[in-house]
């Protein structure tokens, strides 16, 4: 049986939800990994869709039983990965593929080194700023935002594919052959 994943790591707001929604439609032997998080729901979430909304305390109480492969606090918020819903899907003989913040990225390649990961990032900070700008308003956390994305732009060398996502269909392509590639592999 083979263990694969492939993270889909970036900035908030390159785009990393949206290829991920589209690859999900298009191949079915992709299993995504449903991610808890204690920030509110956005207008269209709902439970389980995108997110687990879990309270602080209890996702502290989860982080106390050992329930996550990973967790962090990626700007004000936590962030957690269950790592039986990963062994799940590969006891499904499903590939896993998770869109996921710069530091669960990291720690996801340490305890799984067979993952693959792809950086996606926007063609530039202006860019990114307007997305962000478009599907949240302006909200009070947007520098916060925009400084952490400077930052994680700096390690998208640390992942073995780098995708610049200003054509989103272009670089989709680009993304197909990733997962192509990685689901032929043993």
């Amino acid at each position: 049986m083979s263990e694969k994943i492939i993270i889909l790591v970036g900035p908030s707001g390159a785009g990393k939800t949206s290829f991920l929604d589209k690859a999900l439609g298009d191949y079915n032997q992709l299993k995504d990994i449903i991610t808890y998080t204690t920030r509110e729901m956005r207008p269209g979430e709902k439970e389980g869709d995108p997110y687990h909304f879990v309270s602080k305390p209890k996702f502290e109480e989860l982080i106390l039983e050992g329930f996550f492969v990973e967790h962090a606090k990626v700007h004000t918020n936590h962030y957690g990965v269950p790592e039986h819903l990963i062994r799940e899907a590969w006891a499904e003989g499903s590939t896993v593929i998770m869109d996921i913040d710069i530091q669960g990225a990291e720690t996801i390649k340490k305890k799984f080194p067979q993952t693959v990961g792809v950086f996606v990032m926007p063609p530039n900070l202006d860019a990114l700023r307007q997305r962000v700008i478009s599907r949240d308003g302006q909200k009070p956390d947007l520098e916060v935002r925009m400084k952490n994305a400077e930052l994680e732009m700096q390690k998208a060398s640390d992942f073995e594919h780098q995708l610049v996502n200003d054509d989103f269909e272009a670089c989709y392509a680009q993304l197909k052959k990733i997962i192509d590639e990685t689901l032929e592999e043993g």
